[in-house]
């Protein structure tokens, strides 16, 4: 690892859970030289990206607000899906999320809630693992082969716990059928208590990019009249991609590759 890499991978400390950090709380997670963590920590500073309150420590910095608003405007997955997500969840009754795909894990880039919500529901910027739930399966459902085999070889474990299969042979013929019948559906699997329903969105070259979910209570006595919106997330989710391959803002806007 370079050390840029190792500069810039201080900022996975940060959370919302753990949101202030010390130089040393750092340099001990990092196994960091105090010298060189200083040094990292002044021109993470310097960059804006980093903030000092008191006794040392550090928040995240002022200049992640102006690369937010960067990304809302140009984003053509966040620019052309925000509107379709939110007309989805006013037409349907429930809430919904738009999701791309990052590195090896999904990231929510929008958020539509109702009233009713479920708790816990994913929120922009949150990131969770490429395994379990409708959001995450039929992302995986669409990887190329080379791609979905690597997050096999990391997340066996997981992927059997999800109930996808204990091997890769089982894994590719769940996941054809997901792919084949259009959407996912998912209930609990992974945050207890919320049911989800989702599409796939893609490229102009049919790369998958993310994908756009219904998401409402496991406890809900309609979970029927859920489950039968997949028609409406479906068509939502080629609006989108016929809107994202028409964008004058990023012309061959590429999958996010996994790490």
């Amino acid at each position: 690892m370079s050390s840029q890499d190792k500069m810039l991978a201080l900022l996975d400390a940060f959370s919302v859970e753990a949101p202030v950090w010390s130089a040393e709380e750092l340099a001990a997670r990092f196994e960091l030289p105090a010298s060189t963590c200083y040094r990292y920590l002044k021109s993470l500073h310097q960059a804006g990206l980093l903030a000092r309150v008191g006794s040392g420590s550090y928040v995240v910095g002022p200049r992640v607000l102006a690369l937010d608003r960067i990304a809302r405007l140009s984003d053509p997955v966040y620019s052309v899906g925000s509107p379709v997500v939110a007309a989805l969840s006013r037409r349907t009754g429930y809430s919904a999320l738009l999701s791309v795909l990052y590195s090896d894990s999904v990231m929510c880039v929008q958020q539509v809630a109702t009233d009713d919500a479920p708790p816990g529901l994913f929120g922009r910027g949150q990131q969770r693992p490429l395994v379990a739930g409708a959001t995450a399966n039929i992302i995986l459902a669409h990887l190329p082969p080379h791609q979905l085999r690597s997050v096999f070889q990391k997340q066996q474990a997981n992927i059997a716990s999800a109930g996808l299969g204990k091997d890769w042979d089982t894994l590719r013929a769940r996941l054809a059928e997901i792919r084949q019948q259009g959407y996912a559906y998912s209930a609990g699997e992974y945050r207890a208590g919320i049911a989800g329903l989702a599409a796939p969105l893609f490229n102009k070259d049919g790369e998958v990019l993310g994908s756009i979910a219904l998401a409402t209570s496991t406890k809900s006595p309609q979970l029927s009249a859920f489950k039968a919106q997949a028609p409406a997330v479906i068509k939502a989710a080629a609006e989108i991609s016929r809107g994202i391959a028409a964008s004058s803002q990023v012309v061959d806007l590429p999958a996010r590759a996994l790490g």
